[in-house]
């Protein structure tokens, strides 16, 4: 069974771009509603919405450099510009929203009516919005910049529903305005657990480390379950981007086959290999004994590079 098409970048640019324009427009919403209606819900829910306006920026302009192709000095091309834009949009996020629990936290100090009316609202035109914005944004892949704007819309959309609630209670019962600042710090707390998750995958890519959904020993008995494999060593699998992986290895071979048979071998591996492990890039050092350090006996037939 073939393996279901993943999204292009152009076309992500397209989505991520419409995106913005609704997010502008729900910061410019929000602003001034939270003056007139004296909410820090309001406030708090603008704050991500501009961390959002943002982000959708960092992710256009590194969808863009993922569009260029390779060149001699940047072999594997631009990829992990997107993987840069997810942790400059997690970073971006744990700031802004640090500032709005700390605004939350001076307004249970010191409490000040609020609007309900308004902040009912507004707050139904922001859900509507990051709604529209969140399923552009969705996807069913593991790509980290798409999942890092999800994190931020999605958010929002729910920090929006917090921010409806309170203005209908606060309306309603004409009380109860501290429901306002206390929705903010539930919120801002859930958005910082999602953006712990997509902070610790985009470093985990930065720093080369096996794929999450890839078993180093699985992979090496794949390996060394093709005919003609003696055993691997030396075997590293690592993540260009967040759908672009990697692998190189050393392959022993079976007795000394000549540099055509070895080959056939080496094509044999990439197969078993490229799409039950989603690897896009092969690099085998074929041997006929393991090499060492101490080991005079290395007989390397060769390299097959395979893509």
């Amino acid at each position: 069974m073939a393996p279901a098409a993943q999204p292009t970048h152009a076309g992500r640019h397209r989505r991520v771009l419409i995106a913005l324009v609704f997010n502008v427009a729900i910061v410019a919403v929000e602003l001034a509603g939270g003056v007139l209606a004296h909410s820090t819900a309001l406030f708090a829910d603008a704050g991500h919405n501009l961390a959002d306006v943002a982000s959708l920026v960092f992710a256009l302009v590194a969808l863009r450099f993922a569009l260029r192709a390779p060149t001699a000095s940047r072999s594997y091309g631009y990829h992990r510009a997107t993987i840069l834009s997810a942790l400059a949009n997690v970073a971006l996020l744990f700031a802004l929203t640090t500032l709005i629990v700390a605004g939350a936290v001076l307004r249970l100090l010191h409490p000040t009516a609020v609007h309900g009316g308004t902040v009912a609202v507004i707050g139904a035109i922001a859900l509507v919005c990051n709604g529209i914005g969140a399923a552009l944004v969705f996807e069913r892949g593991q790509d980290l910049q798409m999942r890092s704007l999800l994190v931020h819309l999605g958010g929002d959309a729910l920090a929006s529903v917090g921010v409806i609630l309170v203005g209908i209670v606060v309306m309603t019962t004409g009380h109860f305005s501290i429901l306002d600042p206390v929705i903010s710090l539930l919120i801002s707390a859930l958005i910082l657990f999602q953006g712990v998750g997509v902070a610790r995958e985009s470093v985990a890519v930065l720093l080369e480390g096996a794929p999450r959904d890839i078993d180093p020993a699985r992979l090496a008995g794949a390996i060394t379950g093709v005919e003609g494999v003696d055993s691997v060593h030396d075997l590293h699998c690592w993540s260009l981007s967040s759908e672009l992986r990697a692998v190189s290895a050393h392959i022993v071979l079976q007795g000394h086959p000549s540099l055509e048979e070895a080959q056939l071998v080496g094509g044999a591996v990439k197969s078993a290999i490229a799409v039950p492990f989603g690897l896009a890039h092969a690099t085998l050092e074929l041997e006929c004994e393991p090499c060492g350090e101490e080991d005079t006996l290395i007989c390397t037939i060769g390299f097959a590079d395979v893509h």
